[in-house]
C-alpha cells in the first residue's frame, strides 16, 4: 500500500509509485471517481490524449533544467513590455473548446 499525508490545507503529494503508474506529469490533470467510501485516481482522458512528441520535448527541458539551472535567463522587460501591448484588450476563454 502507499501512503500519503494530507497537509493542513489539504493538499497531498502523489506519491512517486502512483505517478510513474500513471504516466503523471507535471501540469497533467487527474480524474476522481467516488465509489461509496473508495476513490480511483486516474490520468484524465485529455491528458491521456496528448501530443507524445510534446511531452517528450517537455520532458526534457525539464530535465536539462534540473541539471543546468545556471542556464536560465529572465525575460528581458522590453519583451513583456511588448507582449502586454499585443495582447491588450483580447479576451480568452481557456475553458472554450479548441
Amino acid at each position: 500500500m502507499i501512503l500519503s499525508s494530507v497537509t493542513d490545507r489539504y493538499q497531498t503529494t502523489i506519491p512517486k509509485g502512483v505517478r510513474d503508474a500513471l504516466g503523471l506529469r507535471r501540469g497533467d490533470q487527474i480524474a476522481y471517481e467516488l465509489s461509496g467510501d473508495q476513490v480511483v485516481l486516474r490520468r484524465s482522458v485529455a491528458d491521456a490524449a496528448e501530443d507524445p512528441a510534446l511531452l517528450g520535448f517537455l520532458d526534457l527541458l525539464e530535465r536539462d533544467i534540473a541539471a543546468h539551472p545556471e542556464r536560465l535567463r529572465p525575460v528581458p522587460a522590453d519583451l513583456v513590455q511588448r507582449a502586454r501591448e499585443l495582447v491588450r484588450g483580447v479576451v480568452i476563454d481557456l475553458d472554450a473548446a479548441l
